[in-house]
């Protein structure tokens, strides 16, 4: 089961990262004019296939499009001949994309709005009091998310597993991993630190062949310094993952009133979502001790190899890119 896992991601795409959420922004200027932020990843959909919607009163100009790394962010002006509460605003054509959007409406005079757009709930309503928690739940799912589909993420937790096995010392590695990871993403988020995104995503994918390559060498009676301090191996390379969760913050976007929530809920979402991983790999690890032992190492093997193929291809790939 856990090979099969690793076997099925051989044939993810080497940019694990960019299958990313839109953004969509409508900031209050006065009474009847609106500013339109729409900010859609390359991948996923939104670019080509979505646009913003409004209701009949509004009246959209052209927008003003660029593009910004792997996103295309287009803005406009909206106007409105009413206020926008009690109507409906969000994206047209999700039923056609492969990812979700954060919507954000911050009217004059009220509290800011904050919603998920999905492909089954593509339109919000606009609220005179808006909930104000809407914020943390959604970035939180958004924490969640980018940590079961950013594979390269992914693989290092699994592989961090792999190489320690034994439950408590895989979460105070994982606890390591979490707090490094957090001090990066909230320094660079905040602007006090940062790295090219290019090289960290290249290193990130080394620090994945590294850990392959350390179960594949483990050796009862010569532990390696992953396996006598595996919480140090994890801290240093939770610092460099952090660097990568802040570049797709810095495309998805923050709102502006409530960056300490969008950062604590996203953070959060992270480590939930790293706790079922690392959950569930222990889960069939403990499986396999229990009824079939003797096929324990070589699944464990079976499983970091494959690891290594990906993440070497990811490394060579970046590289080059």
């Amino acid at each position: 089961m856990l090979f099969a896992l690793i076997a099925a991601l051989l044939a993810l795409p080497a940019q694990a990262d960019e299958l990313r959420p839109g953004y969509l922004e409508v900031t209050q200027r006065d009474a009847q004019t609106w500013k339109v932020v729409w900010k859609a990843p390359v991948l996923g959909g939104l670019a080509t296939r979505t646009r913003p919607a409004f209701p009949p009163f509004c009246t959209q100009g052209p927008p003003r499009a660029r593009i910004e790394g792997a996103a295309l962010v287009a803005e406009s002006t909206l106007i409105c001949t009413r206020d926008l509460a009690g109507s409906k605003v969000g994206l047209a054509g999700m039923d056609a994309a492969f990812t979700d959007a954060l919507l954000r409406v911050a009217p004059l005079g009220r509290p800011v709005q904050a919603a998920r757009l999905t492909p089954t709930a593509a339109m919000v309503e606009v609220t005179m009091v808006p909930d104000r928690w809407e914020v943390a739940r959604s970035y939180f799912m958004l924490g969640v998310e980018h940590i079961l589909a950013g594979y390269d993420h992914l693989l290092f937790v699994i592989a961090l597993v792999l190489l320690l096995l034994r439950p408590w010392a895989v979460v105070r590695a994982a606890t390591a991993f979490t707090v490094a990871h957090s001090l990066t993403l909230i320094g660079t988020t905040l602007g006090l630190i940062g790295l090219p995104q290019a090289p960290v995503e290249a290193l990130i994918a080394l620090s994945i062949v590294f850990l392959a390559v350390e179960i594949i060498k483990h050796d009862p009676a010569h532990p390696r310094l992953s396996e006598r301090a595996p919480w140090l191996v994890a801290f240093a390379f939770g610092l460099i993952h952090g660097f990568g969760f802040a570049g797709a913050l810095r495309e998805i976007g923050l709102p502006e009133s409530d960056v300490p929530m969008a950062l604590l809920t996203f953070n959060l979402g992270v480590e939930a979502g790293q706790l079922l991983i690392v959950a569930g790999c222990v889960a069939v690890l403990a499986l396999l001790r229990r009824f079939v032992p003797p096929v324990l190492r070589p699944t464990v093997l079976a499983a970091s190899y494959a690891i290594g193929i990906t993440a070497s291809f990811w490394f060579m790939e970046r590289m080059i890119g």
